[in-house]
């Protein structure tokens, strides 16, 4: 009898453990979801956190530069609000809205129809633009011999004809939702094909081209953009009314939302929005020519074709080639041709007393010219050796090879004479490099070389690391 009472109360204890075990989780839980950081935190921290797809037309590299239509317009509304961007590339696009509920992100810049299932979990932006979605089909292999008549007899021409037949979506995208309402609308059953999260749209339209799957839903923008590239697609059956296409904020970030509404109707307005629109999803023959290019990201891992060069001779200075890169085309845009008033020419804009002293024989000789300015990078790097953070000197040495490094000790003296620590770039150096553009600062005593043009160094710098942090995402090592 002891023993029952034991086992009993052994139980009971246990059960009371797990009980509370269940309760801390779900008080974790809830907590987690109820992360709250509203634009006036986002502005102490300096820095709009979003999450972007990598794809096509939202985000990606082409010729070494980040390009894409959510890039263009965060870039602009983060000018607006004077904040850093700070920008995450999502792997699973069904966690998008997840993701955003727990924090990890301030805002979520992707196409997202707005629907009534997601509205429960997060609040939409006002509309960037209208679309529908449309089936994606493939057209018969010889559709370039047939009739138009013959090709429509022999692909869906009507919704109705997906009842029973199999069409493939990510789970959490709205072409899911639709497919649901759709086969109600309809009293027949579409069979859905669950796909992963970490596939973009374009990628799923391809395997429509691929025939690893059948059908699949897009919105039409998307899927006439991407039919440019593949005409064997059909995109021209609607599968829905004209849906809103938003970016998505956490529900109690009620003051970002209203300064990104702000801005998103004002600059809906002009002229630059459908510049920038139609650039992504109109201009057929820029699509195609970046869908061709082996230096688009999507394709390939390359940025340009001298990577090879950079690999080589960075290993020269043990510095990343992608940072080599990026101010490679900060100088030239990679145009080994590139010449400058001033007489500077090639990759790396060479002056001909420096290719002199550095031994390069023909600037316009892609190797030699990197080869020599690797060996001047190494050097300028080496005589800001008092600098300990690598990172910061860095940026001493990027300055240097931009405006000459007597003009950066300079800035680094008038740093001293302000109180601000001559060893530190950022917020510090770069703020007197700026100061030396006018008279009453570059005409001091201490000041040695004179006028420099300030906010050239200073963008100099900071375009070479934000095009390096697109790199990195973009580009393996």
């Amino acid at each position: 009898m002891k023993y029952k009472i034991l086992h009993t109360l052994l139980f009971a204890g246990l059960l009371a453990f797990l009980c509370c075990k269940q309760n801390d989780t779900i008080s974790q839980q809830k907590a987690k979801n109820k992360f709250k950081k509203d634009l006036s935190e986002i502005r102490k921290d300096g820095k709009l956190k979003v999450l972007i797809a990598y794809s096509g037309t939202s985000y990606f590299l082409y010729r070494g530069e980040p390009m894409g239509f959510e890039y263009e317009l965060l870039q602009r509304l983060a000018d607006h609000l004077k904040l850093e961007l700070e920008i995450t590339i999502s792997n699973n696009l069904d966690m998008l809205l997840k993701n955003l509920k727990q924090g990890k992100t301030d805002l979520v810049a992707y196409g997202l129809a707005i629907t009534n299932e997601r509205k429960k979990v997060a609040s939409f932006t006002d509309y960037l633009y209208l679309t529908e979605q449309v089936l994606v089909q493939k057209k018969p292999a010889n559709w370039r011999e047939m009739t138009l008549d013959n090709i429509k007899e022999s692909i869906v021409q009507n919704p109705l004809e997906l009842i029973g037949d199999t069409v493939s979506v990510r789970k959490n995208s709205s072409y899911f939702e639709r497919l649901i309402n759709l086969s109600k609308e309809m009293g027949g059953k579409i069979i859905i094909d669950t796909l992963k999260g970490n596939l973009s749209t374009a990628e799923i339209i391809k395997m429509v081209v691929d025939e690893k799957i059948k059908y699949t839903i897009s919105d039409k923008n998307l899927a006439e953009i991407n039919a440019s590239y593949f005409p064997i697609l059909n995109t021209e059956v609607p599968v829905s009314f004209s849906q809103r296409i938003a970016w998505a904020v956490r529900p109690n970030s009620t003051e970002l939302l209203a300064a990104t509404n702000s801005w998103i109707r004002e600059f809906r307005k002009k002229a630059e929005f459908n510049i920038i629109y139609n650039k992504y999803f109109k201009n057929k023959r820029r699509f195609k020519k970046r869908a061709k290019s082996v230096f688009y990201s999507l394709n390939t891992n390359e940025i340009s074709k001298y990577d090879e060069l950079f690999k080589i001779h960075s290993k020269a200075i043990n510095w990343d080639w992608r940072l080599i890169a990026s101010l490679i085309y900060q100088e030239s845009n990679f145009k080994n041709e590139a010449s400058s008033w001033s007489g500077a020419e090639g990759l790396m804009q060479m002056m001909p007393g420096t290719a002199k002293d550095l031994g390069v024989l023909d600037r316009l000789n892609p190797e030699e010219n990197i080869r020599g300015g690797m060996k001047y990078l190494k050097q300028l790097y080496d005589a800001h050796s008092d600098i300990s953070d690598s990172i910061q000197r860095l940026k001493f040495t990027f300055a240097s090879y931009n405006c000459g490094f007597f003009h950066v000790k300079d800035a680094q003296q008038l740093a001293i004479s302000n109180e601000l620590n001559p060893k530190v770039w950022d917020d510090n150096v770069s703020q007197m490099i700026l100061a030396l553009t006018y008279p009453k600062n570059y005409n001091r005593k201490d000041i040695k070389s004179g006028y420099v043009h300030g906010v050239e160094p200073f963008n100099y710098v900071n375009e070479i690391f934000e095009r390096y942090e697109h790199y990195i995402k973009f580009i393996k090592d």
